[in-house]
C-alpha cells in the first residue's frame, strides 16, 4: 500500500469505485484497515487517513496548544482530504471505535457528502461522568509516566480474551499500530472525546443506509450500545461478530469483510 501525504496528514488511496473513507480508532492509524483496503480495492476506492496524531500524520505540540481537538475538527479534516482529492460524490462513511464519533460528526456536517454509513464498535452518547474522570485519569497517566503506560492497561481490553491469550502475532501487531501515535495526539483525542456532543438524538435523523457491527467479546464498549443504536436510526442493520472484541475487522477480517461487502452489494 502506498501512502501519501496531505497537508500533515498521511493517507492511502487504493483501489477504483465507489468511495469508502475509513475512519480509525483511537489510539491506532490507518493500518487497523490494511486487510479492508486490499479485500475491497477491487471493486471500491478505499481511502484510509491517519488522523492528526497518528500513524505518520505529523502533529506540531504548538497546534495542541493553540486548539483543542474535537471530533468536528477530526471530520473537518476528512471532508477536506476528500474534497482536494476531487471526490464530490457521496462516500461511504466507515469508523470504529472513535472514528465511528468522528463519522456521526461526519454526517451531521456533512449529510450530503455520505452515501452510508457503517459504525463498527462504537457508540452514540456522550461521556458519562465515570467515563469523563477515567479520560482525565489517562491524561495523567500519560502526562507523568507516558505513553506506555496507557497502552499496557489498553491492549489486553482492545481484543478478545481469547485472542490476547492465543494470537501473539496479532497483540504484537496491534501494539505495534499503537507505539506510533504521538503524545500530544493522545491527550488532545482524550480531552477531545471527553468533551464530544451526544449524538444520541441524531440517530432517527439519519436517512442513509446504515450498518453497525458489533464485537461479540468487547471489552470497551458493550453490545447494548450498538444494540441503542441499532434501535434509533431507521432501517439500520445490526451485525454481531462472534470471537472478536474491540477490533473486530482485525480479529475476524474475513467474517467481517463478508459482512461489508454484502452491505456494498446492496446500496
Amino acid at each position: 500500500m502506498q501512502n501519501n501525504k496531505h497537508n500533515q496528514l498521511s493517507y492511502i488511496d487504493q483501489g477504483q469505485g465507489t468511495p469508502i473513507l475509513f475512519i480509525h480508532g483511537y489510539p491506532l492509524s490507518k493500518k487497523l484497515w490494511e486487510e479492508q483496503i486490499e479485500g475491497l480495492s477491487s471493486q471500491f476506492r478505499c481511502i484510509a487517513p491517519d488522523l492528526r496524531g497518528y500513524g505518520q500524520s505529523a502533529l506540531l505540540a504548538a497546534q495542541v496548544e493553540k486548539q483543542h481537538f474535537s471530533m468536528d475538527m477530526f471530520a473537518e479534516d476528512c471532508a477536506n482530504l476528500l474534497t482536494d482529492l476531487g471526490i464530490r460524490e457521496p462516500v461511504v462513511v466507515t469508523g470504529l471505535s472513535m472514528g465511528g464519533y468522528i463519522s456521526l460528526a461526519f454526517y451531521r456536517l456533512y449529510p450530503n457528502r455520505v452515501r452510508s454509513l457503517v459504525l463498527t464498535a462504537t457508540r452514540a452518547g456522550a461521556d458519562s461522568l465515570e467515563a469523563q474522570n477515567n479520560r482525565d485519569k489517562a491524561v495523567d497517566t500519560v502526562t507523568h509516566s507516558g505513553s506506555r503506560a496507557i497502552f499496557e492497561a489498553m491492549l489486553p481490553k482492545l481484543i478478545s480474551p481469547s485472542a490476547y491469550a492465543n494470537k501473539p502475532e496479532l497483540v504484537k501487531r496491534v501494539e505495534g499500530i499503537m507505539d506510533e501515535a504521538t503524545h500530544e495526539g493522545i491527550v488532545a483525542s482524550l480531552l477531545a472525546m471527553k468533551t464530544r456532543p451526544d449524538s444520541t438524538l441524531l440517530l432517527p435523523n439519519i436517512t442513509c443506509p446504515s450498518l453497525i457491527i458489533h464485537g461479540a467479546d468487547d471489552q470497551i464498549i458493550p453490545i447494548t450500545e450498538a444494540q441503542s443504536m441499532h434501535n434509533s436510526i431507521p432501517e439500520a442493520e445490526l451485525v454481531i461478530i462472534e470471537k472478536a472484541g474491540h477490533l473486530p475487522n482485525l480479529e475476524q477480517p474475513d467474517t467481517y469483510n463478508q459482512v461489508l461487502q454484502r452491505f456494498l452489494r446492496s446500496l
